[in-house]
């Protein structure tokens, strides 16, 4: 017997409407986001430096154009209304998607979404212990005949993707246990394919982390593969339960 997801199927339309309200509160969480960021995009930026300073001594930022301090004032708002609006986000999502569940996996909707939340402001926190790492790291190359002089706007680009390509990234172990739950994948196959997991995971990192040295990629790869482990046991126990 055919496995019945809805009382009633939606119509394309339907969809339509409903996606489009899921990105209407999306966006509007950003908006307002961004406008609270605003607000605090001085103390934004001064934690975002707080990094580089520590990677190199009396170190300071530059600008080279004179719109650059507002454009540098956009990102830091535009920075902090994603983070502050990232559990809305993760919530219209679930919303979206929860009509085409089950009853039994909806239920899973709300644990999932409080672990996504957790787990990205967990990368957040890596990635923004990882950055004066990183900074460190590549600065080194210079030596003593290369003094860094660092664009605003370039520097705060980097370590605003640096912080959340951790954060997006954190996010896998989720993704893994709703296509177990959704019966795509087990336990056992992802236990018997780790090493082809290990390989992804690093290849993967290489890809996504915007210094691409293997300093950042270590700290970004051993975590994902920690998660990868406890993702296996919490399909084997919780589904199984």
């Amino acid at each position: 017997m055919a496995d019945v997801r809805h009382e009633g199927a939606m119509s394309i339309g339907g969809h339509l409407v409903e996606l489009r309200s899921r990105l209407v509160k999306a966006s509007a969480a950003i908006l307002i986001g961004s406008i609270v960021g605003f607000v605090f995009h001085k103390d934004i930026l001064s934690w975002l430096i707080v990094p580089y300073q520590k990677a190199v001594e009396d170190a300071s930022l530059a600008f080279f154009r004179p719109t650059e301090a507002f454009s540098v004032a956009m990102r830091m708002s535009l920075f902090g209304g994603l983070i502050l609006a990232s559990p809305v986000l993760i919530y219209q999502l679930w919303r979206f998607v929860s009509p085409a569940l089950t009853k039994q996996e909806r239920r899973y909707v709300i644990p999932l979404s409080l672990v996504l939340a957790v787990l990205f402001t967990s990368g957040v926190a890596l990635g923004y212990w990882s950055l004066e790492r990183g900074l460190g790291f590549l600065f080194d190359f210079g030596g003593e005949s290369l003094e860094p002089v660092i664009q605003a706007e370039s520097y705060l680009s980097f370590a605003t993707r640096f912080i959340l390509v951790f954060g997006v990234a954190f996010e896998f172990p989720v993704f893994m246990f709703a296509a177990a739950a959704a019966g795509i994948v087990g336990s056992r196959a992802l236990r018997e394919n780790r090493r082809w997991a290990i390989t992804a995971i690093v290849v993967i990192g290489a890809v996504i982390t915007p210094s691409g040295d293997p300093l950042t990629l270590l700290l970004l790869s051993t975590p994902l593969y920690i998660l990868y482990e406890i993702t296996i046991l919490a399909i084997r126990f919780i589904l199984k339960k």
